[in-house]
């Protein structure tokens, strides 16, 4: 037992809001959906699109300038059928499923902490968050094609 609470000590540890900000160490890219861009963190490895935006919190999510947003691509090497779900992620955020042509196939706005799977209705070979009301603003929506620049793409593990 005494070896269980050690490694659950030292799990938590590693995953407390105040820690330094991993993000910093994430390649970004600009993603354009219509008239909206993301300045966006690259989740392209199997740790980094696990943690998500995990712990994030809504000022680490404000604009980066007029008109860019922030967020985080998560980029994968196959079709992917999985979903998502907000376990540690304190803000609420929009969700966006995207083929392998850059076209929306499902989304939604996941809230806060909530445990539950959030999977689209098809395969997707990407995903684009943001924070919660980005894409009401913009109106992006199911269907709409999503610009991820290629170079952001090559180095998917």
């Amino acid at each position: 037992m005494t070896g269980w609470l050690m490694m659950l000590s030292w799990l938590m540890a590693g995953c407390a809001p105040n820690e330094p900000n991993v993000l910093d160490k994430l390649g970004t890219t600009t993603v354009q959906v219509g008239d909206l861009k993301v300045q966006a963190w690259i989740a392209n490895t199997n740790e980094e699109r696990a943690r998500g935006l995990m712990f994030v919190t809504k000022d680490q999510m404000e604009p980066v300038s007029k008109g860019v947003e922030r967020g985080m691509v998560f980029l994968f090497r196959k079709n992917q059928r999985h979903g998502f779900w907000m376990r540690n992620t304190v803000i609420d955020l929009d969700i966006a499923f995207i083929d392998k042509d850059g076209k929306i196939v499902d989304a939604f706005t996941m809230a806060a902490l909530d445990e539950r799977n959030h999977a689209p209705h098809t395969a997707y070979r990407y995903v684009l968050e943001v924070k919660s009301g980005i894409f009401k603003k913009y109106g992006v929506k199911r269907g709409d094609i999503v610009k991820i620049p290629e170079d952001a793409k090559k180095d998917i593990k």
